[in-house]
């Protein structure tokens, strides 16, 4: 079943279980699935460019989120929240800091990297490796501790 079969599921399931914040969040994704897919070039339907705006969409939830807990606004931090869970729950499971961090010591060994100017390439490596199942953020905090 793909991405948007599951999607257009869960919407009528949430839409008989009267589950608002869900269905708020499912409504998101499948708008967001939709734009992409008629966006000029064709868009990309594959299960990865799903996973891909999934993260993003989970990012965006996650900066509001933290503005708006900074803004002391958390009657508007909350279904943000409640909406990452949601949409993570369609992502695949992520990897935890030590295993990311046991990349990133493996990259950078074989790449023999072992100063800042490296992390470009460092960097594309874990990426690959890690394939969305770790924040990009943690990646490149993990990568620059290492470099340092």
């Amino acid at each position: 079943m793909s991405l948007t079969d599951r999607i257009n599921e869960d919407i009528k399931a949430a839409m008989k279980a009267k589950d608002k914040s869900k269905l708020e969040a499912l409504r998101a994704i499948k708008s967001a699935l939709l734009v992409s897919a008629t966006e000029k070039g064709g868009g990309d339907d594959s299960e990865e460019a799903g996973m891909k705006l999934l993260q993003k969409l989970v990012k965006q939830r996650k900066d509001a989120a933290a503005i708006f807990r900074t803004e002391g606004r958390i009657d508007l931090a909350e279904p943000e929240e409640e909406q990452i869970k949601v949409i993570e729950a369609y992502l695949p499971q992520q990897l935890t800091e030590n295993e990311v961090k046991t990349i990133v010591d493996e990259v950078v060994s074989t790449t023999g990297a072992s100063s800042m100017a490296d992390m470009g390439k460092v960097m594309g490596m874990v990426n690959k490796k890690t394939a969305g199942r770790a924040d990009g953020k943690m990646i490149a905090d993990l990568v620059k501790a290492k470099l340092a």
